[in-house]
């Protein structure tokens, strides 16, 4: 079993996954002994072959509006699903930015996603949620996920991925749940003005990638410096990604040097740093097979049925 890393909040922590991760950990055995789990299953899982192919997710988007600004349109959160089929797919056009010694290492990771079009009874549905909150905005405590905390309940979390587009305050972006937490609260998390790349979406983070990076640690991904603040001694548990000192933001320029990986540096163009959208393009194979470990294993319930 490989230990789970401690991260304090850094400076620029505008994705609360980890804070939530360790709060469950904190508050609930049974999710630490399901997280161990995982990571064992997970590990046993390196180096073995794909044969799934190409995994669609069905997807409710949950919105939650307290101002007429907020209740994103339906254009807008196509617009999110387009980025993320590319994104998970490497068929996204700025993956041809990736520096030459890391080309290879660029993985399909054979998941896509569509709006669901059944709802939890059987029913149609535009695979899309509204509802009016009376609050101002959320933070990483789980309230937009519950009518009765001012959110919207989650749909079954073992046949939809849930993402609650809100507002959320503390300039936070985003965050998720790992796999194996409480399924009332599962799923993906996004400010309205990181969703898409039309209407509320505002840059730098108009590209679409909060959610790219999201669904990532939806699908079991770490941060790619290993969540150990700026220390050198965290893993993300991939092999392919150099290790790195602490998270980078902006547009960093290649070769991008840290914890002694000269002459490449940091792979601050993946999915799982904190740059700027516009500035990453890429998972790993690596954690292509991280991801494929995720959906044989705590997720394979999203593969063994009908699409809603």
């Amino acid at each position: 079993m490989t230990p789970e890393s401690p991260e304090p909040i850094a400076p620029h922590h505008w994705c609360a996954t980890m804070p939530v991760h360790r709060r469950l950990l904190d508050t609930d055995p049974v999710y630490a002994r399901t997280r161990s789990d995982i990571e064992d299953f997970t590990y046993g899982r390196r180096g073995r072959a794909r044969p799934r192919g190409v995994t669609t997710i069905p997807v409710v988007f949950h919105v939650l509006w307290n101002t007429a600004a907020q209740n994103v349109t339906d254009e807008q959160l196509l617009s999110q699903l387009t980025v993320l089929n590319a994104d998970f797919r490497a068929t996204n056009a700025d993956r041809t930015r990736t520096p030459p010694v890391w080309r290879d290492a660029v993985a399909d990771a054979q998941v896509q996603f569509a709006l669901a079009s059944t709802d939890p009874g059987g029913g149609r549905t535009s695979g899309i949620t509204r509802t009016q909150t009376q609050l101002a905005s959320f933070g990483a405590d789980d309230a937009m996920k519950s009518a009765a905390t001012g959110g919207a309940d989650a749909w079954p979390s073992d046949r939809y991925l849930n993402i609650w587009v809100c507002q959320l305050g503390g300039g936070l972006l985003g965050y998720a749940q790992f796999p194996g937490g409480p399924p009332e609260t599962d799923g993906v998390v996004l400010l309205h003005s990181g969703t898409g790349t039309v209407g509320t979406a505002a840059a730098p983070y108009d590209g679409g990638r909060t959610a790219t990076h999201e669904v990532g640690h939806w699908l079991n991904l770490r941060h790619i410096w290993g969540d150990d603040g700026e220390g050198c001694s965290g893993s993300d548990f991939v092999t392919d990604t150099p290790n790195q000192g602490g998270p980078n933001v902006g547009k960093p320029t290649f070769p991008r040097i840290s914890c002694g990986n000269a002459p490449n540096g940091d792979m601050f163009m993946n999915y799982m740093d904190y740059t700027d959208d516009a500035a990453m393009f890429m998972f790993t194979k690596g954690q292509a097979e991280r991801m494929d470990a995720c959906l044989t294993g705590p997720r394979a319930s999203l593969l063994h049925r009908e699409m809603p």
